[in-house]
């Protein structure tokens, strides 16, 4: 499996922000550096503002293992300890010194936090990757069929297409053959959106042709290049020709390699979104264009197969067409042999010359149509000419005559047979060469009866009838026969010719007939070579290459079928173990990946020797194995199988010369009746594993109904979010901000509130968390943002304020969406105020910038929201245009409580700086006379609670009074 590390920890964890968080913990004016450095997270530090370079210079020798001064000073505190795979150091300049329990007390907090947020962002790290390699796994799964499918060529790259598109940004997607050894190159697949040109993967484009093509340069580059397609020209020396397409925002493309030797590419590029690509995608499209070119291999070599199967087919075809027709002419020959022999033998058995004659009629009808037959012969004396045999259907007699010009005459003196039609005929007798006798024929034909060379008599056939012609091949045939009869002489060398002929046709049917043997004996081979190849492939689709084992679509299978049989209470219950190696990842760091491949193949024995007949185990992947128990009475038969598993794993195995202790965090997965398919079962069980993970590892967990009526629960209620979207069931309730000095309503602050059709309104804190998770809050916020500003139109007093997520500041066009809403709905944008918060302007600071400069031209203020609850620092207040300061309820519910004195010494520091900066400050969660009144005090401007207002639907917010 390739194993891809997250080069940044996911967003949800905030490792830059612990510094702040840490020294709010310390007195005001303390610096703190925080480093870490971690296989997955990689190097990294967070500071607060102003730290000098020493304090980081000895963070560093902390990290190196350098001994650390220890606060000999008494105003620094170091720490260096490793959490895990992780390597973290903590140092920290005071202004004055700690008493000796604060400090170890900050240490022992300053551990907890790094550590919490360490582990936290590790885990997000794992689960990405995780969910990295099983999207890759699936693609490669998907790719590997595609190569065994009967599919045709284009819609196997066009599905390729879409797999890839799975794993990346690829609307814009081709790829490229190349042959090194003739310097060409066929686009065997080409999809672009905004490039017309359509590629033929039938045509060979010679590279020279191409000088200024960037698919030509990464050919020759034979590495991977990803960029502008300008940087990348610039890079290569690749002049622009707008012939090859237009250039793109962002460009990757990775070279195919067979045998070392690059044979193709792959390239992926977008037009309008600049570093759409990263290192993951490179390296992935690396992996998976090899398993391309592997697959598109496979697919060229069936195609190539069937080619030469056809091929074979058709010369069999064309081979059994000529011996066919050799059947036939032999046929034909055996009958004209038959006719010669008897021929032959009526000189000996022919009781007379009558006898003899009428034979020989019968012989040639059998040969052609002879229904009109006579033999004509010379007198002796050559003056006339006699007919010693005659059947005709017209002329019944003929009587011998004189030498004249007839028909058998000019046959006698040309010594040449005659084929003709009643035409030849009447030209002949126009011309004088001969004059006609008896009934004139449709069609005659005559040859001459040779003796010694000399014609002596006339064999003719003739025909009255329209349908019945003779040819060329009745006329050789007839002249053939007349051979035999003429003369015994003649006869004999045709009786050796037929004898000859007759030798070399049997030896050139008995080597085509071994021929067709043999190609049928190969053509066999080659199909049951063709079913080995099948099931060879079947069986590695359905078993792990490594270790031999089933895999996950082996093990789905008989789950499905163990479901479907105790359905029908053909079987007991079962169970599903779901086995994940813990810190598989430190062996093939530390030993290398055959060494890993080792441990898997040995992990998978030691599995396979607990179990019974009628279990499976399965590696589904990575370090990941799944089993079947197919007789698990209970749970506690399972969980007694997961710890003879566990003890198994455990026991020391030798992996490269060293000695490992294998362990294990193990799922449990009862089967139930509500379970449909064997992937749910290995979903829960799934799910249990990460909980044994959690609570220590190397340890089982039975996934319970807690679990599974959470999981229905975040299911149901994101579905519910769903469907609340397209009915636009959000709403914003309105919560007045007053004045403080006089009392007056100055603005309200449009809350959302969630209309639910069984639990009413919701807030907020209700449905967030699933919002966020699975990207609907956005949708939900411009529902709410244009029924707040169709109030603000209808309203015309005061500001309205809306809560802005730091989603919205990852969108380009925020800004641009928001003006024209306010512009459709008829509401003026010096009344709007957006909420955000400090992570919101941290986490893509220019783009922050550019989007508040943008919305305080058109007259629309920042009001920073919870402020005292993040960095709270003066640095960054001091580069965004906040124009007010809204102080969290948490340090405004602490000022008229004794034991929070800290609060009021906070609200005091962010009053007096937000002074200092000329920022308006708003108090939030104001519950009592006395809060209201140590803000006024305080000189705080503006307030907002309960005691001012309970946040109200629109209607309701319209006829609210001043406070």
């Amino acid at each position: 499996m390739l194993d891809i590390a997250l080069t940044s920890p996911p967003r949800e964890v905030d490792l830059a922000a612990l510094a702040g968080m840490l020294a709010q913990s310390l007195p005001t004016g303390s610096c703190v550096v925080v480093c870490w450095d971690d296989e997955r997270l990689g190097k990294g530090s967070s500071e607060v503002e102003g730290v000098p370079g020493q304090l980081r210079t000895h963070a560093a020798a902390l990290m190196a293992g350098k001994p650390a001064t220890g606060g000999s000073r008494g105003a620094m505190i170091d720490e260096c300890w490793n959490e895990g795979e992780a390597r973290v150091a903590i140092a920290a300049r005071l202004p004055e010194p700690l008493t000796p329990s604060s400090r170890d007390a900050w240490r022992a907090l300053a551990r907890r936090l790094v550590s919490a947020t360490i582990a936290s962002a590790q885990a997000e790290a794992r689960i990405e990757s995780l969910r990295k390699s099983e999207r890759l796994q699936q693609s490669l799964y998907e790719i590997a069929d595609l190569a065994g499918s009967g599919l045709e060529m284009a819609e196997v790259l066009k599905r390729i297409h879409g797999i890839v598109g799975g794993l990346m940004s690829a609307a814009n997607f081709y790829i490229v053959l190349y042959d090194d050894v003739r310097d060409t190159m066929r686009f065997l697949y080409f999809a672009d959106r905004l490039d017309p040109w359509r590629a033929d993967a039938s045509i060979e484009t010679p590279i020279a042709t191409m000088p200024n093509s960037l698919t030509v340069a990464l050919l020759r580059h034979g590495h991977p290049l990803r960029g502008a397609t300008e940087l990348i020209r610039k890079q290569l020396a690749v002049d622009l020709d707008l012939a090859h397409g237009p250039d793109a925002a962002d460009w990757l493309g990775v070279p195919m390699r067979r045998e070392g030797r690059v044979s193709g590419a792959i390239v992926v590029q977008s037009y309008d979104q600049p570093d759409c690509y990263t290192d993951e995608d490179r390296a992935l499209l690396e992996f998976v264009a090899q398993h391309i070119l592997t697959a598109l291999d496979r697919k060229h070599a069936q195609a190539e197969l069937e080619r030469r199967v056809h091929a074979r087919t058709r010369e069999l075809q064309q081979a059994n067409q000529v011996l066919q027709a050799e059947i036939i002419e032999r046929q034909r020959a055996e009958r004209l042999q038959r006719a010669l022999f008897r021929i032959s033998e009526l000189s000996f058995t022919a009781e007379s010359m009558e006898g003899f004659y009428g034979d020989l009629h019968a012989v040639v009808g059998e040969l052609l149509y002879a229904r009109n037959f006579y033999i004509a012969m010379v007198s002796g004396d050559g003056g006339q000419i006699e007919f010693p045999y005659s059947v005709d259907e017209r002329d019944i007699v003929r009587r011998p005559r004189r030498m004249i010009h007839g028909l058998s005459e000019y046959v006698i003196n040309s010594g040449r047979a005659l084929l003709a039609d009643r035409e030849v005929i009447t030209r002949l007798e126009s011309s004088g060469e001969l004059r006609h006798h008896g009934t004139l024929a449709h069609c005659w034909l005559g040859v001459p009866l040779l003796r010694d060379g000399i014609a002596v008599g006339v064999i003719a056939v003739q025909s009255y009838s329209r349908d019945i012609d003779f040819t060329v091949q009745d006329q050789k045939l007839l002249t053939f026969v007349a051979h035999h009869i003429g003369g015994a002489l003649a006869r004999k060398r045709s009786q050796d010719h037929l004898r000859a002929a007759h030798a070399e046709l049997e030896h050139r049917v008995d080597a085509r007939t071994r021929e067709l043997e043999d190609t049928n004996r190969e053509l066999r081979a080659q199909v049951s070579e063709r079913m080995r190849a099948e099931e060879r492939l079947i069986h590695q689709a359905r078993h792990d290459h490594l270790t031999g084992l089933p895999n996950r679509i082996h093990l789905l299978d008989r789950l499905d079928a163990a479901i479907a049989e105790t359905r029908r209470q053909a079987r007991g219950p079962f169970a599903v173990l779901f086995l994940d190696l813990d810190r598989f990842k430190l062996v093939n760091d530390s030993v290398g990946h055959a060494a890993g491949d080792e441990m898997l193949v040995e992990v998978g024995r030691r599995i396979a020797r607990v179990l019974r007949e009628g279990d499976v185990v399965a590696r589904l992947g990575g370090d990941e194995f799944a089993v079947m128990l197919g007789h698990a009475g209970d749970d506690v038969a399972a969980e007694a199988v997961a710890a003879r598993i566990l003890a198994e794993l455990g026991r020391p195995m030798w992996v490269a010369g060293r000695e490992l202790f294998p362990s294990a965090s193990v799922g449990i997965a009862m089967w139930q009746p509500r379970y449909q398919h064997g992937e749910d079962l290995l979903r829960d069980a799934d799910a249990a594993m990460y909980r044994a993970k959690a609570r220590g590892r190397d340890r089982s967990e039975l996934f319970d109904e807690e679990m599974r009526a959470e999981a229905t629960r975040l299911l149901d209620l994101e579905a519910d979010l769903r469907r609340a979207i397209l009915a636009d069931a959000f709403e914003p309730w309105f919560q007045p901000i007053i004045d403080l000095a006089t009392g007056r309503v100055v603005g309200h602050e449009a809350l959302l509130r969630w209309n639910h059709e069984v639990h009413g309104a919701l807030s907020p804190g209700d449905f967030i968390g699933v919002g966020e998770d699975s990207g609907l809050i956005e949708q939900v916020d411009w529902l709410v943002y244009r029924r707040a500003f169709a109030w603000m139109a209808r309203h015309r007093e005061g500001y309205v304020s809306i809560n802005v997520s730091p989603r919205h500041f990852h969108s380009d066009n925020f800004a641009e969406r928001l003006l024209q809403m306010l512009e459709d709905s008829g509401a003026e944008p010096s009344r709007l105020r957006i909420e955000i918060t400090e992570v919101a302007l941290l986490d893509d600071a220019p783009r922050a910038l550019r989007m508040l400069e943008t919305l305080r031209a058109r007259g629309i203020l920042a009001l920073l929201d919870d402020f005292g609850t993040g960095f709270s620092a003066l640095s960054y207040l001091h580069r965004f245009p906040i124009h007010a300061l809204k102080i969290d309820q948490s340090f405004v519910a602490g000022l008229d409580d004794a034991r929070h004195p800290e609060s009021l010494a906070l609200v005091r520091a962010i009053l007096a700086l937000a002074s200092t900066l000329g920022i308006d400050t708003i108090g939030e969660g104001v519950e009592t006379e006395g809060q209201a009144a140590v803000l006024r005090q305080l000189g705080c401007t503006m307030g907002q609670g309960f005691l001012f207002g309970h946040p109200k639907p629109a209607a309701a917010a319209e006829s609210r009074g001043a406070a």
